[in-house]
This record gives structure tokens, sequence and C-alpha cells, in this order.
């Protein structure tokens, strides 16, 4: 058992999450009981999530997705009362993570994504305003098109769009984790054969047709499941936790 600042603290100072700018609060959302003995950690803190992590006896809950976003209302009506009056009532805390947990180095969605997919880490680079954001690299080995997409495939376990195509095989890659295929441009500029993130637009395949790489939408929420499972996992041998991941399946 541990207690709950001594966690949050423990995580801010892991994720450095000072040094990044983001469109979210990081670290203690909602606060609640001050000893943490299970943590559940999961993608998204939606209502069926947090069903399942109070059926679960959770202390405190760990996600990539909290609330609070630059832009929204600020009132707490509708859904959102209704998320957070449950977090209330059970006296759970709901600690969440956003950049911090794509752009960690070890820890975060890029670099665990990186070693679900055997890919050998070159650099990060600054993208959307965000340091160390676009991860790039290689893999194991050279891959033609349909065999590096169903590869992709078997280790995320979902199916995937992919539009465009490489003339080479594929060798090097870039990829970042969500919503970020506004960056396959500036991947491709990184002379790539492929580019990986989690949903497309309708202009990606453009991008991907006339940049001469293949592109992969692997999901939002499927290439997003692995960091809080890394840092979920930490804490568990750091601090003397206990740590459950629930996913809640969502197609997108």
């Amino acid at each position: 058992m541990a207690q709950r600042d001594d966690v949050v603290e423990y995580i801010n100072r892991t994720l450095d999450i000072g040094s990044i700018k983001d469109y979210c609060p990081n670290g203690l959302q909602v606060e609640g009981r001050a000893q943490i003995n299970h943590i559940v950690s999961g993608v998204t803190a939606s209502a069926r999530f947090l069903e399942a992590a109070i059926a679960a006896s959770a202390d405190a809950v760990l996600v990539h997705h909290g609330y609070f976003w630059s832009g929204e209302s600020p009132v707490l009506t509708g859904m959102k009362l209704a998320r957070i009056r449950a977090l209330l009532e059970a006296d759970i805390s709901l600690l969440a993570y956003h950049l911090p947990l794509d752009v960690h180095p070890t820890l975060g969605n890029n670099a665990q994504l990186a070693e679900l997919l055997g890919f050998q880490v070159d650099g990060r680079v600054l993208a959307g305003g965000t340091d160390g954001l676009l991860f790039h690299g290689r893999a194991r080995q050279s891959y033609a098109n349909g065999a590096f997409i169903e590869g992709v495939e078997q280790r995320i376990g979902r199916p995937v769009v992919a539009v465009g195509r490489s003339e080479r095989p594929i060798e090097r890659v870039a990829w970042c984790s969500g919503g970020a295929q506004r960056f396959l441009s500036q991947a491709a500029e990184l002379g790539v054969d492929a580019y990986i993130s989690g949903e497309i637009s309708e202009q990606t395949t453009h991008e991907a047709r006339e940049n001469g790489v293949l592109y992969i939408a692997a999901g939002h929420h499927a290439t997003e499941r692995f960091g809080v499972q890394a840092l979920g996992e930490q804490l568990s041998r750091q601090l003397q936790l206990t740590h459950q991941f629930i996913d809640v399946d969502n197609p997108a």
C-alpha cells in the first residue's frame, strides 16, 4: 500500500510532466482516498471503464484520456457529471497523463509500440509543438507492403486501414500513437517507407499516395493501450501496489 500523494509525485517526476505543454491537466484530476493498494489502468476514463474499475475494487485509476480538455465546457452536467460522481461516490482517484505518456522514451505509448512491433528507435523529433513525439527507426528486416501490414495486424490484434504504398522494401519506419495522421508528411520528410498512427482523415490517403509512403491507421485506442500498462506495472514493482489493466474495446 502507498500514499496517494506519493504515487502521484512518483508518476509526475517519472514522466517529467512539467516540461511538456499539454491541452489538459496531467496528474491527479479527481482526488480519492489517501491510500492506494490497487490501481486499475485503462485508455479512457469512460463510464464503462469506471464501472469495471469500481467492480475491481480500485483505489485509483490511471488513464491516458482523462477530463478537463482545453476548449470544452467547464460545467459539470450530463455525461461529465455522471463520470465524476461515480469517482467521488466510490472515493477513487483519477490519475491522467496525456502527452507525457506518449513521449516517454521507455514507458510511453510510442516506445511501447516500438517494442511490440519490433522496431529499432533511431530518433524522436518535435511534432505538433511537442518535442520527441514523433518516433522513427527501422524494422527488424525488409518487408513487402502486404507482409508489413499483416505483421502490424498480428501484433496489434485487430485489422488496420492501410493506404498508399512504398515502392521500396519497407525498412525505415516512423510512428506516433493516437490521432497523429497529421504528421504523415513530416514523417515522409524523414525518408521513411511507412508511417503508423491511430487514425485516418480524408486527406491522409492523398498524402500517403503522393509521398510514396505506406500509411497504416491501426486505431487510436489500439495504439494507446500500452503506455498505461507499462506505467502501471512499474508502479506495481516500485511502490508495492497491485495493478490491473482493463481494456474497454473501442473500434476507433
